[in-house]
């Protein structure tokens, strides 16, 4: 009932997942109180990597027989150049995120500019997005294929044997 959508909009739902957890991923750990210290973290990096693909392929509705098709091939690392896409905005505008035990420094655009302890390099700015990059069209192609996998029933098949076939 829930999983009838169309394609363009179940990117949409999984652009709009990732960028809550990426500004999430702003905010520094210590002003959370007691064991939400630690959760909350955790929910913001599953929102980005684990939640945007995964409900971005439950949602979207195929056919019945329609398994990997072209366009839910296309859909990981389509959804992962949008990702990044928001990603480096987020980046150049607010900041990185922030580590378990650091503060936000402040915009990249600013921090590229500035000398001193909060400065950061070009060549430093590209090896953080390469590897963003890198784990976004990875993690969001092999979460495609195998949430569409899993809904569309891989263990199903049918028995060769005469005329009365049996699906298992």
């Amino acid at each position: 009932m829930f999983n009838k959508v169309s394609y363009r909009r179940g990117v949409l739902e999984g652009v709009i997942l990732y960028t809550l957890g990426r500004i999430g991923a702003l905010i520094n750990p210590a002003v959370f109180p007691g064991w939400v210290f630690v959760v909350a973290p955790l929910i913001f990096l599953s929102l980005q990597y684990l939640l945007a693909p995964m409900w971005a392929t439950r949602r979207i509705v195929s056919t019945k027989r329609e398994r990997l098709s072209k366009r839910f091939w296309l859909l990981g690392p389509r959804l992962a150049a949008l990702c990044l896409g928001i990603d480096l905005l987020i980046t150049l505008a607010f900041g990185m995120p922030v580590n378990l035990f650091g503060t936000q420094q402040g915009s990249v655009l600013m921090r590229l500019l500035t000398s001193g302890p909060n400065h950061l390099t070009l060549v430093d700015f590209g090896v953080y997005e390469l590897k963003t990059a890198a784990l976004l069209f990875a993690l969001f192609t092999l979460w495609v294929i195998c949430m569409r996998l899993a809904v569309g029933g891989f263990l199903r098949f049918t028995m060769p044997a005469g005329g009365n076939r049996v699906t298992l």
